[in-house]
């Protein structure tokens, strides 16, 4: 059997990287002799990942002015106002390899929260027209991300692995017939053990992430999170370990991370891990953190899996939805609107602290039913096949 994972971001994307690790992983558990391949926007990215017979490029390049392919997509998205042959060229990368595979997987769960997406249905209806399989692996859907093409798009995949509750509700809603629910895959994730930086004190370091993506939807909440580390510095003697987990070009967190270490570095408690980590790694070192504080969902999630109380800047369902099913309600998650507000962050961060013993016994008990969540999903995928 061959499989082609694709619509993945590449590796510089940790939580990405931690999907098709912990994915390939379970797949191969269930299915050893099946071949498996990428397809990945960044693939000299991925090289280090195990289990993977074959790596290729997913560019999505439109065609060039005035080819054929340009002349026979404009004239029949100009008198047909159709866009199925743009869309066919500039996703040939994949559409060109469904003859190759029987079973595809769609490891972009994310894609779906982020408006119209005609250029991944026309892949998911070319694949379907061919009478192989299709499953979105590990997906976040809010209900204000669903339009009429997004719910006939949906329909047509044979298997939908939502990763939290909140949006197994919104596809059943939808009308999907084909959901079932699991976790994500990357609590199951191993960690990598590297050396401590010298100001990483073990069981006193909060770890503190911060992505341009927020930044950039909520501009007052950078002032905000400066106000808490102040709060933070000021009321305990931790040390606060600022960690990039996103390094991709258009949204780099080790960039913004490192305003946030200069305005701290003269306090000698603040520092900034590298940006060259692989998922694994970055997870070692959240490992032997007291706290931690992050806007990227896969460094919260390398946190929870390792029972670190933890506070999130959620900007997405999925973190709301995550929240939900590990504590029964979306604790110490605050939305994009709050993240600007200074004194909820302090808040937040001060509930964290008082509760720590609690939060660390509900993740004790939890995480292990997550990960059995989790490990469903190459269940479900038998099932199917």
């Amino acid at each position: 059997m061959r499989i082609l994972l694709f619509l993945h971001g590449g590796s510089l994307n940790r939580g990405c990287e931690a999907i098709v690790r912990t994915a390939v992983a379970e797949i191969k558990a269930q299915f050893p002799d099946a071949l498996l391949d990428l397809a990945s926007y960044e693939p000299e990215t991925d090289k280090h990942l195990e289990h993977l017979h074959q790596i290729f490029i997913h560019q999505q390049l439109p065609p060039r002015k005035y080819s054929w392919d340009w002349l026979k997509s404009a004239f029949y998205v100009k008198f047909f106002n159709n866009e199925k042959y743009h869309h066919q060229y500039v996703q040939k990368d994949i559409i060109s390899q469904i003859k190759n595979y029987d079973v595809f997987i769609s490891v972009g769960g994310d894609n779906y929260c982020y408006g119209e997406l005609p250029g991944f249905y026309e892949i998911n209806r070319l694949i379907k027209k061919s009478g192989k399989k299709l499953i979105l692996w590990g997906a976040s859907i809010g209900q204000e991300d669903l339009s009429p093409a997004k719910i006939e798009d949906l329909q047509r995949f044979d298997l939908l692995l939502a990763r939290e509750t909140i949006t197994e509700s919104v596809l059943k809603n939808a009308g999907c017939k084909n959901v079932k629910l699991v976790a994500d895959g990357a609590f199951l994730m191993e960690k990598t053990e590297l050396p401590l930086p010298e100001k990483f004190l073990e069981n006193k370091t909060v770890g503190f992430n911060f992505s341009p993506l927020v930044f950039a939807r909520n501009p007052p909440s950078k002032e905000a999170a400066f106000l808490l580390i102040d709060h933070i510095l000021r009321t305990t003697d931790f040390t606060i370990a600022l960690v990039p987990h996103v390094t991709i070009k258009i949204s780099n967190d080790y960039e913004t991370l490192k305003e946030f270490f200069e305005k701290y570095k003269e306090t000698n408690r603040v520092f900034l891990l590298p940006d060259h980590l692989n998922a694994t790694e970055y997870k070692g070192y959240i490992a032997k953190m007291r706290f931690f504080i992050g806007a990227r969902t896969h460094a919260t999630i390398a946190a929870y899996s390792i029972g670190v109380p933890t506070m999130v800047l959620g900007y997405s369902v999925k973190s709301k939805g995550i929240a939900q099913d590990l504590f029964g309600e979306e604790k110490l998650v605050l939305g994009l609107n709050e993240i600007s507000d200074a004194q909820k962050l302090i808040a937040s961060f001060e509930e964290m602290k008082a509760e720590e013993d609690l939060i660390k016994e509900v993740l004790k008990k939890r995480i292990p039913e997550i990960k059995e969540m989790s490990r469903k999903a190459k269940g479900y995928l038998a099932e199917i096949m």
